[in-house]
């Protein structure tokens, strides 16, 4: 199903201002890693918003993510302080890992190995 304009205006607005939250709060930059958002889907009662953190070195993800998510009910009040003026209600917020990062990893890696085994089939068919 399509977005509607003001879902997708709301997401907008949300990952504009929670990005600076993170920035603000120092979430960013954790454990010597980048944490980002890389998207945000708003559902069309305006009522949810799911957030997609991207993790660029960070040394455990999925406790990071934990973290995170034990503290959404500060976030959305500090979301809510900010978007006061813009929104009636400020959406339920729920934090995801974005997966997309290491799947475009996992497929250069694979294409990698792929072109060694065929310049290795190349050699050794040369050999002979």
């Amino acid at each position: 199903m399509e977005e509607s304009k003001r879902q997708k205006q709301v997401a907008k607005l949300i990952m504009e201002e929670m990005s600076d939250i993170f920035q603000r709060e120092g979430m960013n930059i954790v454990e010597g890693g980048m944490v980002s958002i890389s998207k945000v889907m708003v559902t069309p009662d305006l009522l949810e918003a799911r957030i997609y953190l991207s993790f660029f070195q960070v040394k455990n993800p999925s406790e990071l993510l934990h973290t995170i998510k034990e503290r959404t009910g500060e976030w959305r009040k500090i979301l809510g302080n900010r978007v006061r003026n813009q929104l009636r209600r400020v959406p339920e917020l729920q934090f995801f890992t974005d997966e997309t990062l290491e799947h475009v990893f996992k497929m250069e890696q694979l294409f990698k190995q792929i072109e060694e085994d065929r310049a290795s089939k190349n050699k050794s068919s040369e050999q002979e």
